[in-house]
């Protein structure tokens, strides 16, 4: 039997739907072949950059060495994480893209928090880490990784990564929005100088990383 065929108002409402879902999926499309930032517009404030002139687009613009070098793990979480933006990388502006690079020393660990605009999907490129994230019913996913895995964080959930080799770790790092954002626990759960606090909370996190599960509920670490 043939199925009766949809109204007008039922495909508006879906187009609607499927509209608005595409639009809260992912940064605004491009609408041009490359939109480099011009970063002489200082005064310009839009949802995203200005493009520069298409005469004055170069090859440079689509090229960064801002994650070749190792960042300062000289702190309590022996940790660093160099986020790369549009503001900082040109030619990712309307792209939809963000790059890191995070260094961590034995032990080291970059804290949970959260991108509110965007998954993350993560490159080890040397050592041995585990990365996990928690859900919104306080599930955490933790998984040991290795030189070549890759592992990937939900958008807006909190995640996490260790160092768990004896030596050095180097993961590099993609996300889907060219501001993604970053909501960190330490941050706004702690004054800046707790230091004993937030070194609780690391060896807590560190202890529960290690357990042999790869998920476990009802998670808590204050």
């Amino acid at each position: 039997m043939n199925s009766p065929p949809l109204s007008l108002g039922t495909f508006l409402i879906a187009c609607f739907v499927v509209c608005h879902y595409q639009c809260q999926a992912a940064d605004t499309d491009n609408l041009h072949d490359t939109c480099p930032t011009d970063t002489a517009q200082k005064t310009v404030f839009i949802n995203g950059f200005p493009c520069k002139n298409p005469g004055s687009v170069s090859a440079s613009d689509f090229k960064s060495s801002l994650l070749n070098e190792k960042g300062d793990t000289d702190d309590i979480f022996r940790s660093s994480t160099t986020l790369v933006t549009a503001a900082e990388y040109p030619g990712l502006n309307t792209l939809s893209l963000s790059v890191a690079r995070t260094d961590l020393e034995v032990d080291g660990l970059v804290m949970p928090h959260a991108h509110p605009r965007a998954s993350e999907m993560l490159f080890v490129s040397t050592g041995v880490v585990i990365a996990g994230f928690f859900d919104t019913n306080n599930v955490m996913f933790r998984k040991v990784l290795r030189e070549g895995d890759v592992f990937v964080f939900p958008r807006g959930l909190l995640h996490y990564c260790l160092n768990n080799g004896f030596e050095d770790a180097t993961v590099f790092s993609v996300l889907n929005s060219q501001n993604p954002g970053v909501a960190s626990i330490p941050g706004a759960a702690f004054a800046p100088h707790d230091a004993e606090s937030m070194k609780k909370l690391k060896q807590r996190l560190i202890s529960v990383s290690r357990l042999d599960h790869e998920r476990l509920e009802n998670t808590t670490f204050f």
